[in-house]
């Protein structure tokens, strides 16, 4: 047979095995895939790897046999890459919800810290100072009633006084 008479005959014997062999591979897939679609473009997958080893037509004892060993490969491929899929969407909507919720809490924190902020600003003068120079310079009673030349009673009096004060000022904004 000449080479163009061959590739005839092989382009014949494809066509007759995706006639005989489509419908119920795709009845295959579908049962698997439960779509369609996605069973129809297993098997043309499959069919485009037998085309790709068409040369091995005749060492083939069981086409019909490999051509379901092949659509379950490339079933067992979908459902990895499925599986896969659905853990990446898992992954990602989580890291989503995590960097939603710490936005959140950001925000809150902010929200927080400028009412607290506010709330600081409200108190009386002395009783702000002595506040700021012990909750944010740090500084002892004794230190702070040195610098100021004040009691150290007069400081641990004030610094009482400026707790209760924002405490019903941070509930009146229901913070507690």
């Amino acid at each position: 047979m000449s080479y163009s008479g061959q590739r005839d005959g092989i382009e014949i014997e494809f066509a007759r095995l995706v006639n005989e062999f489509e419908y119920t591979l795709q009845v295959f897939a579908f049962r698997v895939t439960k779509c369609e679609q996605l069973a129809k473009d297993v098997v043309q997958d499959v069919f485009l790897k037998l085309w790709e080893h068409r040369d091995e037509f005749p060492e083939i004892d069981n086409i019909g046999a490999w051509l379901y060993r092949v659509t379950e490969n490339k079933l067992i491929d979908h459902l990895r890459k499925t599986a896969s899929h659905k853990r990446l969407i898992q992954k990602t909507w989580n890291n989503i919800r995590e960097m939603s919720n710490e936005t959140e809490l950001k925000l809150s924190a902010k929200e927080s810290a400028r009412f607290i902020s506010d709330a600081i600003e409200q108190l009386p003068e002395q009783r702000k100072i002595i506040y700021k120079l012990n909750r944010e310079e740090q500084l002892s009673y004794e230190q702070i009633a040195q610098n100021l030349r004040i009691s150290r009673h007069t400081v641990k009096n004030q610094i009482s006084s400026a707790l209760h004060q924002l405490r019903d000022c941070l509930k009146s904004l229901r913070f507690f």
